[in-house]
């Protein structure tokens, strides 16, 4: 299965339309892929609060026609990171698009940890509440779907696993000055889930933001299988599905696990 993790450089004098375009483009660039997974919030920028509700939109709306479109005709698997949606009435949410190779929409996910401390995106988007995988067709794989932030709390990646996650895709747009961190978390992940962590994460600056970059993809090991450096960048990657079963088969930490226990009076 080959994978290609697009860091994107989000340049706030980039016109939103004009990086769509873009970046569709660098999607048609790998049609020899399997799998292609893009940022968080890439059209507007993670830190750009002030700009959330200018370029909110539907799920139909213009980043995902894009998206749908670029999917298609490089007949991938397209993780399109995630936008700002705007639903029915009016709430906002920062919501993943897969697309299908046909250019269908086959899941979202809302992100369920808003970042800010009651600020910015954590006072601005409401939250989502639902554990999301997917399996994709034709790779014989599911994957399990977080996003920035919720990078911080292994119980959502548990209950990925719990459903099925062999593969951990995280989009991001993380910030330069907690770098180590998302390098640290994401072997983490990985190694307690057995499972492949693909992290995605922006280059460029938003909203006076400083990006961290450095895309990682993690096998169930927790070995680094390819990272990137802090500017835009393509990692392309080929991995082994059956390294998660045979890794889960001769280390068998998961089936250990005591749940239930009750907390200290």
């Amino acid at each position: 299965m080959r994978a290609a993790l697009v860091q994107i450089e989000v340049r706030p004098d980039e016109p939103a339309d004009a990086r769509r375009k873009r970046v569709a483009d660098l999607v048609r660039a790998h049609d020899g892929a399997d799998l292609v997974v893009l940022p968080e919030l890439w059209p507007v920028g993670a830190f750009a609060f002030d700009a959330f509700a200018e370029h909110a939109e539907p799920l139909d709306g213009p980043t995902a026609a894009a998206m749908s479109s670029a999917a298609s005709d490089a007949g991938v698997w397209l993780h399109a990171g995630s936008v700002v949606e705007r639903g029915p009435d009016g709430t906002l949410h920062n919501t993943s698009l897969l697309f299908a190779p046909d250019g269908r929409l086959h899941r979202t996910y809302r992100k369920i940890h808003r970042f800010g401390f009651d600020k910015g995106e954590a006072a601005l988007m409401a939250r989502g509440d639902e554990i999301v995988t997917a399996p994709l067709d034709g790779l014989g794989v599911t994957v399990g779907l977080a996003t920035c932030y919720d990078l911080r709390f292994p119980e959502q990646f548990r209950l990925l696993v719990d459903a099925g996650a062999e593969f951990l895709v995280v989009p991001a747009g993380w910030p330069a000055a907690r770098r180590a961190h998302w390098s640290l978390l994401a072997r983490a992940r990985a190694v307690e889930s057995q499972a492949y962590v693909l992290a995605c994460g922006t280059a460029g600056t938003h909203a006076g933001i400083e990006q961290a970059g450095h895309s990682v993809v993690v096998d169930p090991w927790g070995e680094v299988v390819a990272e990137a450096g802090p500017g835009e960048e393509t990692l392309l990657v080929d991995l082994d599905p059956g390294l998660v079963a045979g890794t889960r088969a001769d280390f068998p930490a998961l089936r250990d696990r005591v749940l239930g226990l009750p907390l200290p009076r």
